[in-house]
């Protein structure tokens, strides 16, 4: 398997806070049909959901793969930022 980098995709999506549980299983869906059309190079962690906004968590090869999720799936891509560092609580224990 290629090497995953880790990446913040930021989404506006109007009125994605106010979705019901069975919306939010509609989008879902149709992320995990595209990233099984687009086979390895991609992986969804997870993602928050606040207001008008989603930020969502992948593994991906490169931000190609993002893309071409979003084309598949129909999720709009807003911004996509790499993350290359994790800090949380452990951190200040090394």
């Amino acid at each position: 398997m290629a090497y995953l980098k880790r990446f913040v995709i930021e989404r506006d999506i109007p009125g994605v806070g106010a979705m019901s549980i069975v919306e939010l299983c509609g989008v879902a869906r149709a992320s995990n049909q595209a990233i099984d059309k687009i086979g390895s190079g991609i992986q969804w962690q997870h993602s928050y959901v606040a207001g008008d906004k989603s930020f969502c968590v992948y593994l991906a090869s490169d931000e190609a793969a993002i893309r071409r999720h979003s084309e598949l799936s129909g999720i709009p891509v807003t911004r996509i930022t790499e993350i290359t560092q994790i800090v949380d609580p452990l951190t200040a224990n090394n």
